[in-house]
Parts: C-alpha cells; sequence; structure tokens
C-alpha cells in the first residue's frame, strides 16, 4: 500500500492538506463522522480547538481499531458549524492535527453546515483511508 501526495505547483501552496492523493492497496477503511462524543456518548469541550481535539482522536481511534495508522489516510472532510471560528483558530486546529496524526496531510475540506445530529458539536470529522492487504 502506498500513499503518494500530489500538489501541482500551478495551485495555490497547500497548507494542512494535499491538493491530491494518489492511494495504491487493496484495503479500503471508511471512517464515519466523529465528534467531541466521550465514551457516553456526551459532547465534550466547550471551544472549537477541544472539540477537533476530541473528533479527531475519536476518528483515529477507529482507524487504529480497524488496523491503520494516521498516514493511511486519504481523505478528511471536517464539517463545521462556524467557518470564521475555524479560520480564526486555524494555527491551533493545525497544531492539533500536527501532534496527533502527523504531517503526511490526506487530501481534505472543510465544510460550513448549519448544524449537527448533536447541538452542542461544533465540528465532526470523517474520512477513508487505504491500508495494505
Amino acid at each position: 500500500m502506498s500513499l503518494h501526495r500530489v500538489d501541482p505547483p500551478e495551485l495555490s501552496p497547500p497548507t494542512g492538506f494535499s491538493h491530491a492523493v494518489v492511494a495504491t492497496g487493496s484495503r479500503l477503511v471508511f471512517l464515519a463522522g466523529q465528534t467531541a462524543l466521550d465514551g457516553e456518548g456526551k459532547v465534550v469541550g466547550a471551544t472549537l480547538p477541544e472539540q477537533f481535539e476530541r473528533a479527531l482522536g475519536n476518528l483515529l481511534t477507529a482507524l487504529a481499531a480497524a488496523g491503520g495508522t494516521p498516514a493511511d489516510l486519504a481523505r478528511v472532510t471536517v464539517y463545521v458549524t462556524d467557518v470564521a471560528a475555524y479560520r480564526e483558530h486555524a494555527r491551533e486546529l493545525g497544531r492539533v492535527w500536527r501532534e496527533s496524526a502527523g504531517r503526511e496531510y490526506p487530501a481534505m475540506a472543510v465544510v460550513g453546515i448549519v448544524r449537527l445530529w448533536d447541538e452542542q458539536a461544533l465540528v465532526e470529522l470523517d474520512g477513508f483511508a487505504v491500508l495494505p492487504d
């Protein structure tokens, strides 16, 4: 299995994501949306960075349970209820990502939404990974 990140020089330099990821391998892991839920199903964290850290941790926990690592992530979508707050905290969120998932960035998108399933949730992450046989 391999993931090859492609960042064409004609595009704006990526910051915290890759423009494209070419994946080879045969095991796909589709990761359900993860919010800042604790083990009892309660949203924890009052701020976007706190919730982002927990949601990312939950996503990586699901990935690890399926046999993957953060480097196996090919695609992640971040859904936020306040895009302006996401931009405001971008540096801190980037730090959280690097500390938890490293610097091998997947193809990513941030999508502004009205609300999430749990009204207290500010952010949700989903994605997919490609694992070796």
